[in-house]
């Protein structure tokens, strides 16, 4: 397998993960705003705005890292 085709299969597996951990980003708050709203605030509560905080960590690291991959193309 050439380079190129090597680093597009990177891009392509940080794409979707990227898609998934946005959905599940948008499930979580979601729910932690229907949680918020009829004021049920309790362990699953925090534990799902920690995380939250995580994914979104996460999520940029995976666009930095889409990035770097972005460039090491542009340099073949």
């Amino acid at each position: 397998m050439a380079k190129i085709d090597e680093i597009k299969e990177t891009l392509n597996a940080l794409r979707v993960g990227m898609s998934i951990i946005v959905g599940l980003i948008v499930i979580i708050t979601g729910a932690l705003i229907n949680k918020e709203q009829v004021s049920n605030i309790d362990i699953y509560f925090y534990s799902g705005l920690v995380l939250d905080a995580v994914l979104l960590i996460v999520f940029v690291k995976i666009i930095k890292s889409i990035k770097f991959n972005i460039l090491k193309i542009k340099d073949l």
